[in-house]
Parts: C-alpha cells; structure tokens; sequence
C-alpha cells in the first residue's frame, strides 16, 4: 500500500477530468486502488433493485470514486493549491501546507 497525503476530512480541488475545477471534502479514502470519495463530485446514478432496506427500489444518485492523481489539497488558510510537507513537532508527526505552513 502507498502512502497517501490526502485523509478523510481535506478539502480538495479536481485538476482533471470532467469536474476540473470543482472542490469538495473527502469522504472516504480507498488505500487500496488510490481513489478517493469526494462530496459533490463525480456524481452517478445507480438503478438499484427493490430490497428490505429500499422497497422501493429506482434511481439513487451517488458519488464514485476519483484517482487520487486528480485531486490536489487545499490550503486551509488561502484556499489554493498546495503540497504537503511533514514535520516532527514533539512526539508526533504532523502534515503541514507547504504554502502556508500551517498545519493540515
């Protein structure tokens, strides 16, 4: 498994595909395949079938996942792109914004 500098939580900006440009908060990182869930964005619509817990059944709009590649972090000070960095502070291990050097 990679390390990944995005975590559940970040804001983060699309910088490719259909959504460039859009920001949303991270939902759900997937270690796994390198994807992440981002609220908003890259929106689906999935035909579900009727079931014990949506009777119903129909039409459910979803996010998917997006390639973590696509994504970039947001400052939380500037709101602009930034890097990460990673700094010992004590005992722990903490990210900082590269921009900003403000921790994330």
């Amino acid at each position: 498994m990679t390390k990944l500098k995005i975590k559940t939580g970040d804001t983060v900006r699309v910088i490719a595909g259909d959504h460039k440009g859009s920001e949303g908060k991270v939902l759900r990182v997937l270690r796994d395949k390198n994807k992440a869930v981002v609220e908003g964005i890259n929106v689906v619509s999935k035909h579900t079938k009727p079931s014990a817990t949506n009777p119903q059944g129909g039409i459910v709009k979803k996010e998917a996942p997006i390639h973590i590649s696509n994504l970039t972090l947001l400052d939380p000070k500037s709101k602009e792109a930034t890097k990460v960095a990673y700094k010992v502070e004590g005992d722990k291990k903490v990210r900082v914004s590269k921009k900003s050097n403000q921790v994330l």
